[in-house]
């Protein structure tokens, strides 16, 4: 579950009605939702917010690096409070929904110094792809 309110004050982050009902929405476990997306939910709880706030927010919630920007394919790019927490994504093929995993291992280790290329590396990203229970059942 996500810690993002208990974190934003935690960090003296200033809490205008405007921004806590952003993170309101953000706020819970494998989310994953577009600022359209974090918008329309907003809208419902606080109806006078604008589309250009919600994405201001979000940008500064970003830069504070309490919330990632998660880009799986071409569609627009997602936004997940589970930023203190590794973890790799798993996505669908078709509908594009995004759980959380947490798989055993350490796939930085996985990287072997022939393949490195004189990089130092200092963080990975796993991306699963596959298709969900729903499009399989569809």
């Amino acid at each position: 579950m996500s810690d993002l309110l208990e974190r934003l004050r935690g960090r003296g982050w200033r809490m205008t009605a405007q921004r806590r009902v952003v993170a309101e929405v953000l706020d819970g476990e494998h989310v994953h939702l577009t600022a359209d997306e974090v918008h329309a939910r907003a809208v419902a709880k606080l109806p006078e917010i604008s589309r250009a706030t919600v994405y201001n927010t979000l940008g500064e919630l970003v830069t504070l690096g309490e919330v990632l920007e998660v880009s799986t394919d071409q569609r627009a790019k997602r936004y997940d409070p589970n930023a203190h927490h590794p973890h790799h994504h798993l996505v669908c093929a078709r509908c594009g929904a995004i759980r959380d995993v947490h798989p055993s291992g350490n796939p930085l280790a996985d990287l072997p110094d022939s393949e490195r290329f004189g990089f130092t590396v200092s963080d990975v990203e796993v991306t699963y792809r596959g298709v969900c229970p729903n499009c399989a059942a569809a």
